[in-house]
């Protein structure tokens, strides 16, 4: 039987700029701790990261991390035009929280039963 998948441990993916083993790091790591793990990584390796961590759904906000460690420049020279697009999310003001909306006043229940003097046809 052929199986189609390695089944000796995992495998970094072929695009990913970074060993496996520091990327495991790097999306482990504790955000007081991130910036000392990206410092370590030269600039370029880090653009291509935060693209490859931009482009996935589950690390997307993390790339926008990394980005944040990048020039505008270094960006576009890693990822070409998206690498501006991210360098401007990345510098994106937080949004602000969604406060909920006041109650509305409640309505006065308005009854056609009629009010409490009962008229008599004699």
């Amino acid at each position: 039987m052929i199986q189609g998948h390695p089944t000796s441990g995992a495998e970094a993916d072929r695009d990913c700029p970074v060993p496996l083993a520091t990327l495991g790091e790097i999306y482990r790591a504790e955000p007081e701790d991130l910036p000392d793990l990206l410092d370590a990584l030269p600039v370029q390796t880090r653009a291509k990261l935060a693209g490859y961590l931009y482009a996935k759904s589950h690390t997307h906000k993390l790339g926008l991390v990394v980005a944040r460690t990048c020039g505008k420049d270094d960006l576009v020279k890693a990822l070409g035009e998206i690498g501006a697009v991210v360098h401007g999310q990345a510098h994106l003001p937080p949004p602000k929280p969604v406060q909920a909306a006041p109650a509305a006043p409640q309505a006065r229940k308005i009854s056609l039963g009629g009010s409490g003097a009962k008229r008599s046809f004699d």
